[in-house]
């Protein structure tokens, strides 16, 4: 017997056309490329949706199933795109503009992209590239003709709001099946070249509803959120989609993340949750630091996630600007939240040490994830909060494989995703990542968290950024070394690290050596590179103990 319901597809426009009807006045304010704050609603983002949607299909000649790419900011038009070429049924591919430029031109032709919309800021970008990329029919400039370039070697240009003018607004959304692709992300999460996660319209509306529940962001149409995370990583952890969904008004921050571009967005719009990883927060309190008098007065609660939440950094926040903070975990592949650290039902009279422990790990799976932990063989592990192992997932919104079948490794017949995370699941479902597979150090056939050692050392006065690698021992196969970046001015020698590690962390997992660099290499995606950094320093020798 089947049940009496109507078939109602989830579509990623269903989200636009709620917000419309029912949070029409709520507002989008953007910092633009141009230089001023654009203010407008859904109401009017629905519109222009609409006319991107109409004029794409007429002059670039878009269809379901084409591949267009963005470069761009978190900003009013960026949305536009999303709503109005999701919503023609064509695959979004938002490029990372920090790729460099082999890996660029490859993501670009592996993805079979048609079109490139863009930002001012990224032509030159795209300039280095467009003779390895002659699959792109032309490239549509995301401004007005006043701040066109006035020169540029990228063929067929187009103007945006030239573009958007031709467009009907009336324009009447295609039927859809849910599961049709609507969005493409590449990673460079595993081994090799970077593989495609392909999004659909179902799993972008459910990922949307679970990230709005109460257990995760509890977005509602009484917050102003602020994603500092782009969207063009992993789909700005779902806050284009869930935001709307919520009627909560967005504040996008564009191309100036410094902690006082971002400071004045949160305070001047009254910003209650924001979101992005640690570097850009760590440039917001640096900022706060150095002038006393300001407050977060506005906000409520920030997601910290793309890397680890030094434990410093948690403390800044919540004890010093009264500001919760929710420790996140995800993935590309995932949508791409996997766990978030809110308080568990039953937890509310832990004692205050434990759960300040607790909040430090990445949190507990939301709806739609199922998670566990296994061993090199498969079996898997118990949920004791001690136990290591391989982190994997499955739900959804987790993909089943990459695009055009590669990466197939990744992937088991029961459905289950190997992230590549090393990690433990205490008994109240809490999940801490203690590193990544590839960059655990193994020491005496006993494992280091790097990830632990990097946090307690970023606590050390002086200490701006830490990574800890392993490095070759003729005893033990790998023993920890710490790379030390300081703050500016600050005096902070080996000695003294060593001694703020003492009692916070295992005597045998206390680093061979400490050594000091003037900056650590990042990934594209603001994580550091463990593999430019072991690459760095191979010839260094530990001292002989």
């Amino acid at each position: 017997m089947q049940g009496l319901m109507q078939d109602w597809p989830l579509l990623v426009h269903t989200i636009l056309d709620h917000a419309r009807d029912w949070h029409g006045d709520r507002e989008i304010v953007s910092r633009t490329v141009e230089g001023p704050i654009h203010r407008y609603t859904y109401r009017d983002l629905d519109r222009r949706a609409r006319q991107i949607a109409s004029a794409s299909a007429r002059r670039l000649g878009l269809t379901e199933g084409d591949v267009v790419a963005t470069m761009a900011w978190n900003g009013y038009r960026h949305m536009e795109i999303w709503y109005g070429l999701m919503g023609l049924g064509a695959v979004v591919h938002t490029l990372n503009p920090r790729l460099f430029a082999d890996q660029l031109d490859y993501i670009v032709n592996h993805a079979e992209d048609q079109w490139i919309f863009l930002d001012t800021t990224f032509v030159p970008v795209l300039e280095a590239v467009r003779e390895r990329i002659p699959r792109v029919k032309g490239f549509i400039v995301m401004t007005d003709k006043a701040h066109m370039p006035a020169e540029t070697s990228l063929p067929n240009v187009i103007c945006y709001e030239d573009l958007i003018a031709e467009g009907d607004s009336g324009f009447a959304w295609p039927k859809l099946d849910e599961n049709t692709a609507c969005g493409m992300c590449y990673t460079s999460g595993t081994t090799g070249n970077p593989k495609g996660v392909v999004y659909t319209h179902r799993s972008n509306v459910l990922h949307a509803m679970a990230t709005c529940a109460a257990d995760a962001l509890a977005l509602s149409s009484r917050d102003t959120i602020m994603p500092v995370v782009p969207m063009f990583h992993a789909n700005a952890w779902s806050t284009a989609f869930s935001a709307p969904m919520a009627g909560a008004n967005m504040v996008m921050p564009g191309a100036q993340m410094d902690g006082a571009s971002i400071y004045e967005l949160l305070d001047r719009e009254h910003v209650t949750l924001t979101a992005a990883v640690p570097t850009v927060w760590l440039m917001l309190l640096q900022y706060l630091g150095q002038n006393k008098d300001l407050k977060l007065n506005a906000l409520e609660r920030v997601v910290i996630g793309g890397a680890a939440c030094p434990e410093a950094m948690m403390k800044a926040f919540e004890k010093d600007y009264d500001t919760t903070v929710i420790h996140a975990w995800g993935m590309t592949e995932m949508s791409p939240l996997g766990s978030l650290g809110t308080r568990k039902g039953g937890l509310e009279d832990m004692a205050p040490d434990a759960w300040w422990q607790t909040k430090l790990k990445q949190g507990r799976p939301a709806f739609t994830v199922e998670m566990k932990i296994a061993d090199d063989e498969g079996t898997d592990l118990p949920n004791d909060g001690k136990t290591f192992g391989r982190l994997k997932v499955r739900g959804p919104a987790i993909a089943h494989s990459y695009f055009k079948g590669e990466g197939a490794e990744a992937f088991d017949a029961e459905g289950w995703f190997d992230t590549g995370d090393v990690a433990t699941i205490d008994e109240n479902g809490y999940m801490q990542i203690t590193d990544r597979s590839k960059d655990v150090i193994k020491s005496g056939g006993e494992w280091i968290s790097s990830i632990d050692l990097e946090n307690v050392a970023v606590g050390c006065p002086g200490v701006a950024e830490a990574a800890a690698i392993g490095m070759p021992h003729p005893k033990w196969d790998e023993r920890p070394m710490l790379v030390i970046v300081k703050e500016g001015g600050a005096d902070v020698s080996k000695d003294q690290i060593l001694a703020h590690l003492d009692g916070k962390i295992a005597k045998w997992w206390t680093p061979d050596d400490v050594v000091f660099t003037d900056s650590i290499p990042h990934t594209a995606t603001g994580k550091i590179s463990k593999l430019e950094l072991r690459q760095q320093f191979k010839d260094h020798k530990l001292p002989t103990i």
